[in-house]
């Protein structure tokens, strides 16, 4: 029988009780927020946040994560992983993401080692995800990181709903995954290619659309917003053509089945890409 929301809060709170002292991979996301807040507030004092910049995690995002660390209350260490210097990530093949995350984690525990203390190393991951192609859930498996609101049994709407009840500015945040996952698998992962990502993708979030994903096909931007967002996409296309063409795209493109998570698996399930 599927536990209630209450049940799932309890079974969380119980989890972390148990854990001691916790090492937070605090992205500023909506899971990780959630988890932070709630172990803040059943452990206290016990627990460190630790944001990592890299190549393919936007200024933005890491800014936002600083300044939800601070409202929350808790310790947090900032951190650098450098990814595009992994010869494995660059090569960008479908295990990219473990590559990204091993190195993420292996961080994390040098610097728990820096702080000469025993802290259990959790992410945000939900179950959500574990109906989807994450390589780094097997990274973080490998290294001993715990999930504990997926070992709670909580999904992303129940998470989101939860976090609305706590005050928590996250709560209808648009999903987010590093910038790599616009670059299709076998293309090599170059400085150039992330930052024009980021470049299209801050200028469409300034435009005012809520959920967009910029895929990177060469020369050619693959834009995918929600279907609600489409037409004022269309409404502004000679501004967004300009804009992208000035970033080194030659073509644009608005993808018609809309914005999905993990569009770029698609080509696994295809067979396309081993």
């Amino acid at each position: 029988m599927e536990k209630t929301l209450q049940q799932k809060s309890e079974h969380l709170k119980e989890i972390l009780e148990n854990m001691g002292e916790v090492l937070v991979a605090f992205s500023g996301g909506v899971d990780s927020t959630f988890l932070l807040a709630k172990a803040k507030e059943v452990m206290g004092d016990k627990v460190l946040a630790v944001t990592a910049a890299s190549e393919t995690f936007p200024t933005r995002e890491f800014n936002l994560a600083v300044s939800l660390a601070k409202q929350i209350g808790v310790k947090h260490i900032q951190t650098r992983v450098s990814e595009l210097t992994n010869a494995d990530f660059v090569k960008n093949d479908p295990s990219r993401c473990f590559h990204c995350k091993n190195g993420l984690y292996s961080n994390l525990q040098e610097l728990m080692s820096d702080y000469g203390q025993t802290y259990t190393i959790v992410d945000g991951s939900n179950m959500d995800d574990l109906g989807e192609y994450r390589p780094g859930m097997k990274a973080a498996r490998e290294l001993g990181v715990r999930s504990p609101l997926q070992e709670a049994g909580f999904y992303k709407e129940e998470i989101r709903k939860l976090s609305k009840e706590m005050g928590l500015p996250t709560w209808n945040k648009p999903s987010f995954a590093c910038l790599s996952s616009r670059i299709p698998y076998g293309t090599e992962i170059t400085q150039e290619k992330i930052d024009q990502l980021d470049q299209a993708e801050t200028f469409l979030l300034g435009l005012g659309l809520y959920q967009v994903r910029v895929r990177h096909h060469d020369k050619i931007a693959r834009i995918e917003v929600i279907p609600e967002d489409m037409q004022r996409v269309l409404e502004l296309h000679e501004e967004i053509d300009k804009a992208f063409k000035s970033f080194g795209f030659s073509y644009v493109t608005l993808d018609l089945k809309g914005y999905r998570s993990g569009s770029m698996n698609e080509v696994l399930k295809a067979g396309a890409v081993k």
